[in-house]
């Protein structure tokens, strides 16, 4: 009996829509939990130089914001998916009472993509016979909202929560194990090598060039690095003094 693989395009596409919106989250969670977590806390070190404030100022920065960042996650997607189903919605009821224009519309749109006008014609009007494929074909072209499965928001909400704690972390931790200026110089190097792990982990589903992804996430640490740390240098010298 043959072990071999089969190519299944329905298999691959439902993995699709499954982990494309879980990298979407786990990038973006990680991503600004490591940014903003570093911004924060090197500027407070830097204006303090106050072991626990820093330490403190962390666990708050890390637990309001990942809170926060999954709730947002939550409510955009929800959101999304509410004004998608009003739109379909609204499709649905015209292609019901204009099936002849909705018809002529969507072929103009096959034209437009660059089909030949008669194959654009048999392509309408095939669609049109059949309802579920005329309102599949008006949801992608007309409406473009992307053929994939559901997203599941609760889902997301929670792998931006994670990736934002995990993110958050990786900074802070420095923290806990050295003085304040050690812990600055470690904390921004080990951030700046998992952002720059993190842009290289994405290369396998964007196939860029791994060292590109990676500096790429790097610079956006390090201008919050340099930010974080030239506040917190500004506060010390004329608020704190």
């Amino acid at each position: 009996m043959s072990m071999r693989h089969h190519y299944n395009p329905h298999y691959i596409h439902h993995q699709d829509s499954v982990i494309l919106p879980m990298i979407r989250e786990i990038v973006f969670g990680m991503e600004d939990g490591m940014v903003s977590t570093l911004g924060a806390i090197t500027g407070i070190a830097a204006a303090t130089n106050d072991h626990f404030t820093v330490v403190l100022s962390g666990f708050v920065v890390v637990a309001v914001e990942s809170i926060s960042m999954g709730i947002g996650s939550y409510l955009s997607n929800k959101s999304e998916q509410d004004v998608n189903y009003h739109k379909i919605r609204e499709e649905k009821e015209e292609l019901q009472e204009f099936p002849y224009e909705e018809r002529n519309e969507l072929r103009d749109m096959y034209v437009d993509d660059g089909w030949p006008h008669e194959l654009a014609e048999e392509m309408a009007t095939a669609a049109s016979k059949n309802k579920k494929l005329f309102l599949q074909e008006m949801i992608v072209h007309e409406l473009n909202i992307p053929n994939r499965k559901k997203e599941n928001p609760v889902r997301n909400a929670l792998y931006m929560f994670f990736s934002y704690v995990i993110g958050g972390s990786i900074p802070l931790v420095p923290y806990l194990v050295f003085s304040i200026n050690t812990a600055i110089v470690v904390s921004i190097i080990i951030t700046l090598v998992g952002l720059f792990l993190l842009g290289v982990g994405t290369t396998k589903f964007t196939k860029r060039t791994w060292w590109k992804a990676g500096l790429e996430m790097c610079t956006l640490a390090s201008v919050a690095a340099f930010v974080g740390y030239g506040v917190g240098q500004l506060v010390d010298m004329f608020l704190l003094k």
